[in-house]
């Protein structure tokens, strides 16, 4: 059978943010989103998310180019005097790896975020990292070990189809390719629920409705997520000049992609529910 989450990623990023994804939920396709916590707007999008109870939202779990948690004294190896993280990806992971003083540190800014998300009230659908960090060996290890005691929340593995991507997105793929069959083993060792594949990844910034009809079109078998960042404008961050968060969300209410993602057959709705992790999947009907 064929399984679809549509997710939008950084909510609570800013409020142009939140509003998509309440407009995207309510009067389009969208399922499910992921939440920063420690985001400037995270607490509109928690109040937001309450008033939307079959949106299921899971945490964005933030390690690079974004706010911390916890108070930079906590965390001085991680974060500058504002409480920011780097955006050194590389370098971040490499001291990861290597310093006992810096993955304390990691550890207990993982577990401030889990508990962020706890203090929500929210149901935990999901989790995942910002810019994927969650691939890092040391992060995915905490991920799972913390997550076990918020109810084992199945857990995003971005493994895209090599058709999806183009010249620069096959390259990514295939030299990722060590690292998500390592983490595909590590998941299904750790008894931890996900998807199957994931779309977004070579489109990231550029989900508009042609590329969601292409993908619709050919959906695969087993669990798919799609996940988008829209916005109410564009422009929202240094780091993401080029995103077309409008674009993605003309798309998310698109009747042409509703009508695609009613004609795939898919059962459509939260992780938790179409990985297996609460119960048989089940079939929803996307929003009029």
């Amino acid at each position: 059978m064929k399984a679809l989450a549509i997710t939008a990623d950084d909510f609570g990023l800013h409020e142009a943010v939140n509003e998509a994804i309440e407009q995207a939920h309510t009067g389009g396709v969208l399922t499910c989103a992921s939440l920063m916590v420690g985001a400037d707007a995270a607490e509109s999008a928690v109040r937001r998310a309450r008033a939307l109870p079959q949106l299921a939202v899971g945490l964005h779990v933030v390690l690079a180019d974004g706010r911390a948690v916890l108070p930079p004294r906590r965390i001085p190896a991680l974060v500058d005097d504002s409480g920011r993280f780097a955006d050194r990806m590389a370098r971040e992971g490499v001291r990861f790896f290597a310093l006992p003083r810096v993955r304390r540190q990691l550890e207990a800014e993982l577990r401030a975020q889990f508990a962020a998300f706890a203090a929500s009230g929210l149901p935990l659908d999901h989790v995942n990292a910002h810019k994927h960090f969650h691939l890092h060996p040391t992060v995915l290890s905490m991920l799972l070990s913390i997550g076990a005691e918020y109810g084992h929340p199945p857990v995003r593995w971005p493994h895209e189809p090599r058709w999806a991507a183009q010249s620069g997105g096959a390259l990514a793929s295939a030299l990722l390719s060590p690292w998500l069959a390592l983490m595909r083993w590590r998941l299904r060792a750790a008894g931890a629920a996900s998807n199957d594949q994931v779309f977004g990844l070579a489109g990231t910034g550029a989900m508009d409705e042609t590329r969601l009809l292409a993908i619709l079109q050919r959906l695969p078998e087993g669990f798919t997520e799609i996940y988008l960042h829209p916005a109410t404008r564009n422009g929202l961050t240094p780091a993401m000049h080029a995103y077309r968060h409008r674009d993605e969300l003309d798309a998310l209410l698109s009747p042409r992609v509703r009508e695609a993602v009613r004609a795939c057959g898919a059962a459509t709705g939260g992780f938790r529910t179409l990985a297996g992790a609460g119960g048989e999947p089940r079939r929803t009907r996307c929003a009029a």
